[in-house]
């Protein structure tokens, strides 16, 4: 038996080696079956690839999380139960996008009735932080702003898929990095699913990376929205229930540690809208189309808004004293990424 708490790299690793075992047999199936994504004038890429990256992401998670349940024990609470549930059916809804492209507008409808779901199943955001008092209880606008949280950051995740290997490194990141502030603040949380957080982070990390030895410039496959949404919702329900009941103050450093896609989200919705058009409605005007218009790589591109998301998570473990004590953690993630960076380069042909 082990204790669910302690398999944090264990879970990383197990996530690991079934990503890297399973996406290959979805990059043959999909192929196949003709579920790839074809070049057009608002993408970046030549080929036809294929698009169901998240079904691996998804199926490498989840199966990790369950074998370790069954050598150990399943901490039962709505909480933990609503943030599985919830991801699987943001993966689900991702998934029939993926194949069937559905309209902008159901898809928000189904995002909300999900953010719903998990919202009445406890995770939701009570408190804001007030820097000249008491923290602020919500109330009422507990719900809207839980439901504005949960589906903002779940479609900003989607939307920095657009750059191979972008969404994936600033994935791993967030969730590396979540998972340090999580563990940080667990004497702050009292929830039942807030012990278990820094284990579902690790375990998404994992997964990720083993997604990234194939979408690494130039991609073999891409995470579809199937993979996006469910990464995002993970991300943005791990960070309510693992850090946001913390210390008043724990509410701000999500904001920290998913910068890149808040960033993405808030520029790409402003701009839209001043344009009088739907801020759900795909261009070719993200920030990292605009660092490609600039004239760098899609790698160096990768690489600047990567780095932007390490800077904002630092300063996240920075404030909660994480780096002291867990710094083997991010000295093992970061091997792990500049080992895979290397084998990309060395095995791949060059960018065009």
């Amino acid at each position: 038996m082990i204790k669910l708490t302690q398999a944090h790299i264990l879970g990383a690793f197990i996530s690991y080696l079934l990503g890297v075992f399973i996406v290959p047999f979805v990059i043959d199936w999909s192929q196949k079956g003709g579920l790839v994504d074809i070049p057009n004038e608002r993408k970046i890429h030549t080929a036809p690839i294929s698009r169901l990256g998240g079904i691996a992401i998804w199926l490498s998670t989840m199966l990790t999380f369950f074998f370790l349940v069954l050598l150990s024990y399943y901490p039962y609470g709505s909480l933990l139960s609503g943030i599985l549930l919830g991801g699987s059916l943001m993966f689900l809804l991702g998934l029939i996008d993926d194949i069937y492209n559905l309209d902008a507008k159901f898809k928000l409808i189904i995002q909300l009735s999900i953010a719903t779901i998990v919202y009445l199943l406890g995770v939701k955001i009570d408190t804001l932080f007030n820097p000249f008092g008491n923290a602020i209880d919500l109330g009422i606008f507990s719900y809207p702003i839980t439901v504005l949280w949960i589906v903002g950051i779940s479609n900003a995740v989607n939307f920095i898929d657009g750059v191979d290997g972008l969404a994936g490194s600033v994935i791993t990141v967030n969730s590396v990095t979540l998972a340090l502030v999580a563990a940080a603040t667990a004497p702050l949380v009292a929830t039942t699913a807030q012990p278990i957080t820094p284990l579902i982070a690790f375990i998404l990390a994992g997964s990720m990376l083993a997604f990234l030895t194939y979408n690494f410039n130039p991609a073999k496959i891409f995470m579809g929205d199937s993979g996006a949404l469910f990464s995002g919702f993970l991300l943005a329900s791990l960070s309510i229930v693992g850090v946001m009941k913390g210390a008043t103050l724990a509410i701000l450093l999500p904001f920290l540690v998913l910068a890149v896609p808040i960033m993405d989200i808030t520029f790409s919705s402003f701009r839209r809208i001043l344009k009088g058009t739907s801020p759900f409605v795909a261009d070719a005007e993200h920030i990292h189309h605009k660092l490609l218009k600039a004239g760098f790589s899609q790698k160096i591109t990768v690489a600047i808004l990567t780095s932007v998301a390490i800077v904002g998570g630092a300063i996240a473990t920075y404030f909660t004293g994480t780096l002291k004590h867990y710094f083997i953690y991010i000295a093992i993630l970061i091997l792990i990424m500049i080992v895979l960076s290397i084998l990309s380069v060395l095995t791949k042909p060059g960018e065009k």
